[in-house]
């Protein structure tokens, strides 16, 4: 998933060093939402040829190092007992290249305080994973100075406030993970045009709408479920051709249509809208999804019949539609069983549906979820259009 940029020697090497850490083991008692844990040893070297003179660099990270252990109240896996001296390389949880630290990898060590402005003195550092603990406050605005930085992991902690814009401007970071804080307010609109390939945003508290130029983000992977967005489904959502594998919009407060865009999502792996308010029907593009192996639409106000192409997707290996107003299956539709939840709508001849005064008005049920998108959708033929893409 990850794209390499510079010091891609370096970032081969790193994700080794972390492999091996996951295998010697990790410590604290965080709730493990991230991967990854401390390695039992401290850093790692291997021979590369350093941007800086290498007194210079190890005088930095050990300044910026005991800056930030000085910000930790509570140690309770004894971690930072190893930051001590000027060998920085041999802290538990730091690895390097050279003398240049290039990795802090501290998940799940269940470290308690705050993030300190002086690690944006480590020039070189690619890779934060800080997932499972207990820091709070502010993302420092100095952290735009890490031009290094490829892998951002702040997930399962305890940080708060609006989204911290200073990500937007860390100029390589690939990889964004913020899941499992406090964050409040809105999404913001510039996200979506960095080159992120992971942004992962859920179970904190944003609010408003979804950026309407989410469709054009070079992600793979968007999470934004658990959190308490509204507004509809942006139209740009598939129109651009996007990369996306996996999109998670659960349990937020999303209303109107699924645009028929989304059927342009060819690579498009896990689709889940599920907890929402959505209405209308189910557009036919959908079929078009010939990679989709999750499919949630449940707990909506989806209503008429599920479209037969749908069912008869090849990688489909679940398919949940339930507790919605569905009032209809196609043959192929009620030919499957495993995997497939249709519970807890309208359908006629199927069991555990709702009852019958429940279907009498359908939600949303004058709704037109026909929405013209900016550029001629690849797929229209299932619409039974004459229409095909621009070059």
């Amino acid at each position: 998933m990850m794209r390499k940029k510079k010091k891609g020697n370096n970032f081969k090497l790193l994700t080794l060093f972390l492999f091996l850490g996951t295998c010697l083991g990790d410590y604290g008692t965080g709730d493990g939402v991230g991967d990854g844990g401390v390695w039992d040893g401290g850093g790692g070297h291997h021979n590369s040829d350093p941007g800086l003179p290498p007194k210079q660099q190890t005088n930095a990270a050990y300044s910026a190092l005991q800056s930030w252990k000085s910000a930790i109240t509570e140690d309770p896996s004894g971690v930072l007992k190893t930051w001590v001296g000027e060998d920085v390389c041999s802290y538990k949880g730091i690895f390097c290249s050279g003398s240049s630290v290039i990795a802090i990898d501290l998940n799940k060590a269940n470290l308690k305080g705050t993030i300190v402005k002086d690690l944006s003195l480590i020039s070189d550092l690619t890779i934060l994973h800080l997932n499972s603990n207990r820091f709070s406050g502010q993302i420092p605005d100095s952290f735009r100075a890490l031009d290094s930085l490829q892998e951002l992991d702040l997930s399962n902690n305890r940080f708060s406030g609006s989204f911290p814009q200073v990500t937007i401007y860390i100029p390589n970071l690939i990889y964004l993970d913020l899941r499992f804080n406090n964050f409040t307010g809105s999404v913001p609109e510039n996200l979506f045009n960095q080159q992120l390939d992971a942004i992962l945003l859920n179970n904190n508290q944003f609010t408003g709408e979804i950026p309407r130029n989410l469709g054009y983000s070079s992600a793979s992977v968007i999470n934004l479920a658990n959190n308490k967005l509204s507004g509809e489904i942006p139209t740009s959502f598939g129109i651009s051709g996007s990369k996306l594998k996996e999109v998670l919009f659960l349990n937020n407060q999303l209303t109107g249509c699924i645009p028929e865009s989304v059927g342009m999502f060819s690579d498009i792996e896990v689709f889940d809208v599920s907890f929402n308010s959505l209405m209308g029907h189910v557009p036919d593009t959908i079929s078009c999804l010939s990679e989709i192996e999750v499919l949630n639409f449940a707990h909506n106000k989806f209503s008429g019949d599920l479209p037969d192409l749908v069912c008869s997707l090849r990688n489909l290996i679940n398919l949940t539609v339930a507790f919605n107003f569905f009032s209809g299956l196609s043959s192929e539709c009620s030919r499957v069983s495993f995997g497939f939840d249709f519970t807890g709508n309208c359908i006629p001849g199927m069991i555990y549906q709702r009852p019958r005064p429940d279907c009498s008005a359908i939600p949303g049920g004058a709704l037109s979820c026909l929405r013209i998108p900016a550029q001629p959708l690849t797929c229209a033929a299932i619409l039974g259009l004459n229409v095909t893409s621009s070059p």
